[in-house]
C-alpha cells in the first residue's frame, strides 16, 4: 500500500481531514456561542426582572409598614380619647398629665400629646409643654372637630423653640387627633398627638438597611401632592413628577427604569400606602431607587461568566471535532487509493477493513457492484450499437404515421367547424382572435384573414362593453376564474358596418396552462328577439284594451248584485253573482298580464317609504276575508305585541299585492276547515314575512318551476283552482326590487310555507 500511495492521494486525504476538522470546529463554536447567548440572555432577563421586583417589593413593604404604624397610632389615640379618667372633668390635672406621660413612654415617637378645651386652649400635656396656649388655629385641632383625625407631615410651629432639632433638621410631625366627650356625652375638647417624623425614617432604615450591601439603594416617601417628605437631601421637600410616581399613585406596585432630573438613570421600585381598616391613609407613595449601574452589576458578572464558559466549551468541542475528523477520513483515504487503481484499469476488488464503520463497507460493496455492472453494460452497448440504425428507422416510420393521423384529425375538426351553422371564434387569454369560421364571416362581415390576430372586443363588441370584457379577461389571467364559462348567455354585438344585433353565446375553455384558449359558439337570435317584442307589445295592447270594458262590466254587475235594479229573482241573483266573480277573475288575470309586461319592460314604478308593516298586513288580511270565508278556511295571525314597531322601506300597494297573492294561493290549496297563517317576525338582520298553509304541499317535480311565469301545479286540462300562474313570478320580482328575497319550504301532506326576507328600516 505504501508504494502505491501517491503524494496527490496523500494531499487529498489531508485536505478532507482538514475540511472536516474545520467544519466541526466552526459548527461547535457557532452552536456553543448561540447556546451561551440564549442561556445568557434568558438568565440576564430573569436576573434583571428579579432585581426590579425586589425593589418593587421593598417599596411595597415600606408602604405597608407605614400603614401598619399609622394604623396603630390612629387606633391607640382613638382608644385614649375614650378613656373615662381623661374625659372626667373631676380628674386632677396631675393625674391626667401622668396618664398622657405613660402613653408617651409606651411609644417614644410621640413628641407631644395633650388635651385641649373646645376653645383650643391646652388643658394638660404629658410634659407640660404649651399648657394654657391657644391652638385653636392649628389644622389638627379644627380637623379633629370636623371628623378628620390625621394630618400630613408638617414642621413644628409652636414647639419649634421648645424641642431640639434632629440631626440638624427642623422637627416635623404627623398629627393624630380625636375629639373626646365628657361623662354626659357632649364634646368637651380634643386629644391631640404630634408623631415625630423620625418614625418614618426609622421605618425606611429598617427595610432598606439589609439590602444596602448590594448597592446604593435610596428610599423616598412622597406626599399626595408629589412633595418628597423623606428622601435624599437634594430631593427632600421638593416636588417631583415621574412615571413611577404616577403609577404608584394609581395604587400599583412594580418597577421601571427611568431617568431623573439629575441626569442619572435609576431602577425604581414603587408602591403606595392604601390605609388600613379604620385608618384612611394619607395618600403617601414610596419609591425605592438604585443607580442602574449598581442595580445591574450582577447581570454584568453573569454575562462575563457565560462568555468565558462558552469560549472554553468551544475549544473543547473543536479538539473533539478534530479527532472525529481524523477517524472519519482514515478509511476513506484507503478506499480512494483502491478506486485510483481501478481507474488505471487494474482488475481489483475493493476489500475494506473489518474495523471500518458501516458506511465505508457499504460503499466498497456498492463500488464492486458498479464495476461489475459497468463491464456488463459495455457488452450490452456493443450489441445495441449493432441494432441501433434499425430501431431508429422503425421509430421514424412510427412518428410519420402518428403525424399523419394528427393532421387528418385536425383537418376533420376544421371541416366540422367550417361547416357549422353557428359562428365559431377561438380567442386566446389576452382576447386576441385565433380562429374564425365561415359562419362567423357571414355573421359579422369580416373575412378570416382580416379577423385573426385582432382583439375580439374591438372587432365585435359595442364600445360600451369593451372595458367589461377586457377586465374579465384580466381577472381570468390572475385567478383562473371566468363567470361566463359553460353558460348560455345573451349579448349585444356589432357587425362590420356597425349594426347592433343580439346573439346567444356559449364559451368553454380548451387546453391547459398558458396554451389554453376560449372556444366560443355564437347564434344570431335577433329575429327571435323581435318576435318576443312583438308578442309582449301584443299582450300589453290586448290586456289594456280588455281592462276598460271588463271594468265597466264588473261595475255594472256589482251594482245589480247590490240591488240597484231592485230585488232580483233568486236564479237571476245567483247568475249575477257568478258573472261578477268571473269578471273579477278576468280583471285580476288582465292586471297580472299587464304587471308582468311592465316588469319585463322595466316600466313598473315603486315608491319606497319607511313605514310599519303591520297596517299593510291588516289590509291584506281584510281583503282576503271574503275568499277565506267562501272556502271555509281560517285566517290566523302570528306576531307578538312588538310587531307594531317593525318597519321597512316599501311601496305599500305593491307589498299588499304580494301578500294577497300569497294568501290567495294558500287559501286555494288549503282544505275546508284548515287554516292559513300570516306571520311577521324580526331576525338578527332582517324582517321575516311568512304565509303558512295546511294544504297538500308542492309536488317535487313542480318545485323548480314555482316562480316561473305561467307555471301552475295542476295541468291545464285538469286545473281546478284557476289563475294565470303569474302571481308568484310577479311577487318575486316585487320583493327583489325591494332588496329582499322570497323562498319556500314544503313537505308532502304537511303544507307549504312561503318566506320573505326584507331589510329593516327605522320608523319615523
Amino acid at each position: 500500500m505504501d508504494t502505491i500511495s501517491t503524494p496527490t492521494t496523500q494531499r487529498r486525504r489531508r485536505g478532507l481531514g482538514a475540511w472536516l476538522a474545520l467544519a466541526f470546529s466552526l459548527l461547535t463554536v457557532v452552536l456553543t456561542l448561540l447556546l451561551v447567548q440564549v442561556v445568557e440572555r434568558s438568565s440576564t432577563e430573569q436576573v434583571k426582572d428579579s432585581i426590579g421586583h425586589g425593589l418593587g417589593e421593598l417599596a411595597r413593604q415600606t408602604a405597608d409598614k407605614l400603614d401598619r404604624g399609622m394604623f396603630e397610632r390612629y387606633r391607640e389615640v382613638s382608644l385614649m380619647a375614650g378613656r373615662r379618667d381623661l374625659r372626667d372633668p373631676g380628674t386632677p390635672p396631675a393625674e391626667r398629665r401622668r396618664i398622657l406621660a405613660d402613653m408617651r413612654e409606651t411609644y417614644g415617637y410621640y413628641d407631644w400629646i395633650g388635651l385641649t378645651a373646645l376653645d383650643g386652649r391646652v388643658i394638660v400635656e404629658a410634659r407640660g409643654l404649651l399648657e394654657g396656649v391657644d391652638v385653636s388655629q392649628r389644622p389638627w385641632f379644627r380637623n379633629a372637630l370636623e371628623d378628620v383625625h390625621v394630618g400630613d407631615v408638617h414642621e413644628a410651629v409652636k414647639l419649634a423653640r421648645l424641642l431640639p432639632n434632629e440631626n440638624g433638621e427642623p422637627r416635623r410631625f404627623v398629627d393624630v387627633a380625636f375629639p373626646f366627650q365628657d361623662l354626659n356625652g357632649k364634646t368637651a375638647g380634643v386629644l391631640g398627638v404630634h408623631l415625630s417624623w423620625q418614625w418614618a425614617r426609622d421605618v425606611e432604615r429598617s427595610i432598606i438597611a439589609p439590602v444596602q450591601e448590594r448597592g446604593r439603594v435610596q428610599a423616598l416617601i412622597v406626599s399626595r401632592q408629589g412633595v418628597v417628605l423623606l428622601g435624599p437631601p437634594g430631593l427632600q421637600g421638593k416636588k417631583i413628577s415621574t412615571e413611577s410616581l404616577r403609577l404608584a399613585q394609581q395604587k400599583r406596585t412594580g418597577y421601571r427604569v427611568e431617568q431623573w432630573d439629575d441626569g442619572v438613570s435609576y431602577l425604581v421600585g414603587y408602591g403606595a400606602t392604601v390605609g388600613r381598616r379604620m385608618y384612611p391613609g394619607l395618600g403617601w407613595t414610596v419609591l425605592v431607587r438604585q443607580d442602574i449601574d449598581d442595580a445591574y452589576a450582577p447581570v454584568r458578572r453573569l454575562r462575563e461568566q457565560a462568555l468565558w464558559s462558552g469560549a472554553a466549551l468551544a475549544v473543547v468541542f473543536s479538539l473533539a471535532g478534530l479527532l472525529v475528523a481524523r477517524r472519519i477520513t482514515r478509511p476513506l483515504g484507503a478506499l480512494a487509493e483502491s478506486a485510483e487503481r481501478l481507474r488505471r484499469g487494474e482488475a481489483v476488488q475493493l476489500v475494506p477493513n473489518a474495523k471500518d464503520y458501516y458506511e465505508v463497507q457499504a460503499l466498497s460493496g456498492t463500488l464492486n457492484h458498479l464495476v461489475s455492472d459497468l463491464v456488463r453494460q459495455r457488452a450490452e452497448l456493443r450489441d445495441l450499437n449493432a441494432t441501433l440504425e434499425q430501431r431508429v428507422e422503425e421509430r421514424t416510420r412510427e412518428l410519420e404515421r402518428a403525424l399523419a393521423s394528427v393532421q387528418a384529425s385536425e383537418q376533420r375538426i376544421n371541416a366540422i367547424v367550417d361547416a357549422a351553422q353557428d359562428a365559431y371564434i377561438a380567442v386566446d387569454q389576452r382576447g386576441m382572435i385565433l380562429d374564425w369560421n365561415r359562419a362567423a364571416e357571414r355573421m359579422f362581415g369580416w373575412r378570416r384573414q382580416e379577423a385573426v390576430g385582432w382583439p375580439l372586443s374591438e372587432l365585435v363588441l359595442p364600445e360600451r362593453y369593451r372595458a367589461s370584457l377586457n377586465g374579465a379577461l384580466h381577472a381570468f389571467r390572475q385567478t383562473g376564474q371566468l363567470a361566463m364559462l359553460e353558460q348560455r348567455l345573451e349579448r349585444e354585438v356589432i357587425d362590420r358596418h356597425g349594426r347592433e344585433f343580439t346573439i346567444e353565446m356559449t364559451a368553454t375553455l380548451a387546453g391547459q396552462g398558458e396554451d389554453a384558449f376560449f372556444s366560443v359558439f355564437l347564434h344570431d337570435i335577433s329575429g327571435r328577439k323581435r318576435v318576443e317584442q312583438m308578442k309582449n307589445e301584443f299582450v300589453a295592447t290586448v290586456s289594456h284594451e280588455l281592462r276598460t270594458p271588463l271594468t265597466s262590466i264588473q261595475a255594472s254587475l256589482s251594482m245589480l248584485a247590490d240591488g240597484m235594479a231592485g230585488d232580483l229573482p233568486p236564479d237571476a241573483a245567483r247568475l249575477i253573482a257568478i258573472a261578477s266573480q268571473s269578471s273579477e277573475r278576468l280583471v285580476r288575470m288582465v292586471n297580472d298580464l299587464l304587471d308582468i309586461q311592465k316588469i319585463e319592460a322595466g316600466q313598473m314604478h315603486f315608491q319606497h317609504t319607511p313605514q310599519p308593516l303591520l297596517p299593510v298586513f291588516e289590509r291584506a288580511l281584510a281583503a282576503m276575508e271574503g275568499q277565506a270565508r267562501q272556502a271555509a278556511v281560517i285566517l290566523r295571525r302570528d306576531w307578538d305585541a312588538g310587531a307594531a314597531g317593525l318597519a321597512a322601506s316599501i311601496d305599500p300597494d305593491r307589498m299588499e299585492q304580494v301578500l294577497t297573492n300569497l294568501l290567495s294561493n294558500a287559501i286555494k290549496f288549503t282544505p275546508a276547515g284548515k287554516s292559513v297563517t300570516l306571520g311577521l317576525a324580526r331576525t338578527a338582520d332582517t324582517l321575516r314575512l311568512s304565509v303558512l298553509d295546511e294544504g297538500p304541499g308542492i309536488a317535487p317535480a313542480f318545485q323548480a318551476r314555482v316562480f316561473q311565469r305561467f307555471a301552475q301545479a295542476d295541468g291545464a286540462d285538469s286545473r281546478t283552482r284557476g289563475g294565470t300562474g303569474l302571481g308568484l313570478a310577479i311577487s318575486k320580482a316585487i320583493i327583489e326590487e325591494h332588496g329582499g328575497s322570497i323562498g319556500f319550504t314544503t313537505a308532502p301532506g304537511r303544507g307549504t310555507r312561503f318566506v320573505i326576507e326584507l331589510p329593516v328600516a327605522a320608523t319615523a
